[in-house]
């Protein structure tokens, strides 16, 4: 090959590397259809507060928020303050709220239950925030970002799927408060505008299957 087919051959896979780190990254987790119920329900899964509960424990009369998230990520830490605010509101309207961090605390420390005590302490959640300790219920959702958020409703439908808004970086910006509006629109017994917006953040740090 002469030096001009090698530039263009580096810039290709330069080019295809990060698709192929997503398509890695992503494989093997169907996301779960807007309509689906939650996968893994009864699970049970250790809580901040020192309880063993289940996402069918911290269900609401008119619905469920399952938040994937966890401490380290710099979107999750980003969006943090809003989704406390939006889980703390729902739980007053009926709304059963549970976070879950499902990263391997053992590739990141910043991860660990320990520091979710704190972190769930410092953002004063109303609600349960849980470790996935094998993963698996990620994976069982289809989950791949944190933060990423699933909202069912009372008959425990899915009815809304993916990221908080449309401005991780300023609160104060922010045009379209996704999560939110379908939060309200399922209060109100009305129906979700948009069901399903990409979830932005990083990757879930899965544990070894």
């Amino acid at each position: 090959m002469n030096s001009r087919t090698l530039r263009s051959l580096g810039l290709l896979l330069a080019t295809l590397a990060p698709a192929a780190i997503a398509v890695a990254q992503d494989e093997g987790h169907e996301p779960l259809a807007i309509g689906g119920a939650a996968p893994m329900a009864d699970v049970k899964l250790k809580s901040v507060d020192g309880r063993s509960l289940a996402i069918a424990d911290a269900a609401g009369k008119k619905g469920t928020l399952v938040v994937f998230t966890c401490n380290s990520c710099p979107y999750a830490k980003r969006w943090e303050k809003r989704i406390a605010a939006i889980g703390n509101a729902a739980i007053r309207r009926g709304i059963g709220v549970i976070a879950i961090n499902s990263n391997d605390p053992e590739r990141n420390a910043e991860d660990s239950f320990d520091v979710m005590v704190e972190r769930a302490k410092q953002l004063g959640l109303r609600y349960p925030y849980v470790m996935d300790e094998t993963s698996d219920v990620a994976r069982a959702f289809g989950a791949t970002r944190t933060p990423e958020a699933y909202l069912f409703d009372a008959q425990g439908k899915l009815v809304y799927h993916g990221t908080i808004d449309d401005n991780a970086a300023d609160a104060s910006a922010v045009k379209q408060p996704y999560l939110k509006r379908a939060v309200d629109a399922l209060v109100s017994g009305k129906a979700v505008a948009v069901a399903e917006t990409k979830a932005i953040g990083c990757g879930i740090k899965f544990r070894k299957a």
